[in-house]
């Protein structure tokens, strides 16, 4: 387990208890854009989640974005941001998909 963000007073969460808070009605705080983007993704609030990362620059909100245009099927775009992102289009499906970057943006 690690800090989310830089605020020493933020609780650590691992991938299950992340995954347990999608239940809630709002993101835990203390989440980076991109784990509140996949928050959202998590909720299927793909606009909220798309909102999030068109905003940010850097890597992993790239590799978000690249993940949601994958889920809508916009594979050119998601192309893209994976390129972007420094990252490879996995093979495996969504829900796949969405656990690992959960479990490498939490690591």
């Amino acid at each position: 387990m690690v800090e989310l963000i830089r605020h020493p007073h933020i609780k650590a969460m691992d991938a299950a208890e992340f995954k347990r808070s999608i239940s809630h009605t709002v993101p835990p705080k203390g989440l980076s854009p991109a784990l509140t983007a996949l928050w959202w993704a998590g909720k299927n609030s793909w606009d909220k989640a798309h909102r999030i990362v068109m905003s940010e620059e850097d890597t992993d909100c790239a590799w978000v974005h690249a993940y949601l245009h994958r889920l809508e099927g916009d594979l050119d775009n998601a192309r893209y941001w994976y390129r972007q992102a420094k990252r490879k289009p996995p093979r495996g499906d969504h829900a796949s998909e969405w656990d690992a970057i959960v479990s490498a943006l939490l690591s």
